[in-house]
């Protein structure tokens, strides 16, 4: 059935005589998913079981198939109706993605017996002709009540994309609806999509669509469904936890919100190190005072299915709705993230770990479904091993990235390595040899590093293709201390003033300060040290400090201008590439500025070109390479940022 879907046509859409529907109490279980994110491979992960933090695998695809399929032979057994839904965000987060975008997903998504999929705002991050390839790729609909696909021509005449989608039950055997003309005295589920009504600014490519208000969109989509006759109402939605606790209080009717965005693995898992989230299938109370809603919400990377079962009253109100989320596990532990032989529990603490995981509702030992497993090894895995590479080193736990540190003290874990990688890197003897110097400190902005990085191997792939894709080269130049402290008071009260320039804060290694922020937007640098040796020394303004930085930094973009300002007359600035695979240093004599504010940079001899054959530039993502390998290879954060930034 194609739909064009403007929320405001929906209701004529659904006109029509109400149909009977049984008035015998109905009860359904949910099996749900969200924010997978291309994560077709177990994730590597740390637990505390039994008091002790082991690392084991959690999910992936052909786990989440066999699990979802004992979940199906249950129901079946038991004669009960079931759905399996995805609350949004199935693309991006893996090198599976980088390669494949998103015909992979439409793949192996069909492959889970899906019953209907909400998109995310990643789903967004391509094109719209990518996107419709997807949808019209997948065997499942993709639902969402107020997209307006009408003046985007790519999405406009998506057959598989629809506001919503009727189920109606006998036991456990279920049939689509086209409408509820078809529905008989069948219990009848009704299952409509509901996106961020800010969308257009979240996605990075929704070309004509428009997105209506959520929660205007949710009344009038259930005021509709429920005077066609529909008394079981899900909402699947990609809005994040508090945005879904605030449909169920405002708009009446909805008996159950699956949802996704905010990736909470709803429960508590606190004793197994995963923290203490809101409970899971919170009843909340309806505008109207009398009926309630059921949230739940499924955690991330496919890890984890949530399981609820929902009972209602003879009315079509809920009454019971009960569950939770379960960790799907490998059932093999070690005390090391790097899985060693030498790493494995032994035979007896295997089996205790195993005992307690069999006795915990919140965890499963789950088998991976061995045609699904072979069809990602076979058709999918080669290229990724080819594209990603050899393994540089491990990530025992989440490496979190952020742009400003927050007022309690957050900062970014990655960039701080980053950052010390750099230093590390251009102090080498190798390098030092082509560029005559040593550097003292080393800066990164944080909109320099574009993910996070998750528990397990660390590969060359994903430093070089997602952590720093921009094969951008190093820079050596030189300040002195009056400029440097300039350009960090320049840096911090910009990313303190605008939102949109706090990405690009400035982390550090072999440098620290204290900044006080005054008033909102201001403040003023109490110290700042410079690292001689094993000693913190006070910055001297007059003396001359060597930095490196990636070179787009360097040439003072991203707001970085005291760095454009130093270099307009005359720089000893070395930008370094590798050419036919030897590192070569290219010295800039000056910087200065086209009529469109491009900034360039006007080299001595040999103009350094990235795109030209046997150059390649990407020495910032070499240097973490060879840090991680020859320094860190067990990736932690780093015990002391420099960073002291006291907030109002």
């Amino acid at each position: 059935m194609k739909k064009i879907l403007v929320a405001g046509a929906l209701a004529l859409a659904l006109s029509g005589c109400a149909s009977q529907q049984p008035e015998a109490p109905f009860t359904l279980t949910l099996a749900h998913i969200n924010d997978t994110h291309s994560h077709f491979d177990p994730s590597d992960a740390p637990l505390t079981l039994d008091g002790q933090r082991v690392y084991t695998r959690l999910g992936g695809f052909p786990r989440l198939l066999n699990y979802a399929n004992t979940l199906r032979e249950q129901a079946k057994l038991a004669d009960q109706p079931l759905l399996f839904v995805h609350g949004g965000d199935a693309w991006q987060g893996s090198g599976y993605f980088q390669l494949n975008r998103g015909a992979m997903n439409a793949d192996l998504l069909s492959r889970l017996g899906l019953d209907a999929m909400v998109p995310g705002e990643h789903e967004f991050d391509l094109d719209n002709q990518r996107l419709a390839a997807f949808i019209e790729g997948v065997n499942f609909p993709v639902l969402a009540a107020n997209l307006n696909v009408s003046r985007d021509p790519a999405l406009s005449g998506a057959a598989n994309l629809h506001p919503y989608v009727l189920y109606a039950f006998d036991g456990n055997d279920k049939e689509r609806l086209e409408s509820m003309d078809d529905a008989g005295r069948d219990p009848v589920v009704a299952i409509i999509g509901l996106l961020p009504e800010e969308m257009g600014e979240l996605g990075t490519s929704t070309g004509g669509l428009r997105f209506e208000h959520e929660l205007e969109t949710a009344q009038r989509t259930v005021n509709a469904l429920r005077a066609q006759g529909v008394k079981h109402i899900i909402a699947l939605t990609h809005l994040g936890l508090e945005r879904d606790q605030r449909l169920a209080a405002r708009v009446n009717g909805i008996d159950v919100i699956v949802g996704g965005r905010s990736e909470t693995l709803l429960g508590d898992f606190s004793d197994l190190g995963l923290g203490n989230n809101p409970p899971y299938a919170q009843l909340i109370t309806n505008p109207d005072g009398r009926a309630k809603t059921c949230v739940v919400q499924a955690g991330h990377f496919a890890q984890a299915m949530g399981r609820v079962s929902v009972t209602f009253s003879r009315d079509g109100r809920v009454t019971r709705c009960e569950g939770g989320n379960t960790l799907l596990t490998d059932g093999e532990f070690y005390h090391d993230i790097r899985r060693g032989e030498q790493h494995r529990l032994s035979p007896a603490a295997q089996q205790r770990l195993r005992q307690l995981v069999a006795a915990d509702k919140r965890l499963a030992v789950v088998a991976e479904d061995a045609e699904l497993r072979r069809h990602i090894d076979e058709q999918y895995k080669p290229a990724l091993t080819r594209a990603y590479g050899a393994v540089l080193g491990h990530v025992p736990a989440t490496l979190s990235h952020r742009g400003l540190p927050g007022r309690d003290g957050s900062q970014s874990e990655l960039a701080p390595l980053v950052a010390a990688s750099q230093l590390y890197w251009v102090n080498t003897p190798e390098v030092q040899a082509v560029t005559g110097r040593r550097a003292d400190v080393a800066l990164v902005s944080a909109s320099a590093v574009r993910t996070q990085l998750e528990p397990g191997e660390l590969r060359q792939g994903k430093v070089r293709q997602e952590l720093l894709p921009f094969a951008t080269p190093l820079s050596l130049v030189s300040l002195t201390g009056r400029q440097l402290a300039g350009l960090l008071l320049e840096t911090i009260n910009g990313a303190l003033t605008d939102d949109k320039r706090a990405q690009a804060f400035p982390y550090m290694a072999g440098l620290r300060y204290q900044f006080d922020e005054t008033r909102k937007g201001a403040g003023f640098l109490r110290q700042i040290e410079v690292r001689q040796g094993e000693r913190w020394v006070k910055l001297d303004p007059n003396a001359s400090y060597s930095l490196v930085l990636n070179a787009y930094h360097a040439s003072g973009n991203d707001g970085w201008n005291t760095l454009f300002q130093a270099q307009q007359v005359l720089t000893d600035r070395i930008d370094l590439a590798r050419v036919n695979g030897r590192l070569m240093a290219f010295p800039v004599a000056r910087l200065s500025q086209t009529g469109n504010n491009a900034i360039e940079a006007h080299y001595i001899n040999q103009p350094l070109n990235c795109r030209a054959a046997g150059v390649r530039c990407n020495t910032d993502a070499e240097a973490f390479e060879d840090y991680v390998q020859q320094r860190r290879p067990l990736l932690t954060p780093l015990a002391d940022t420099g960073i002291t930034l006291n907030r109002l």
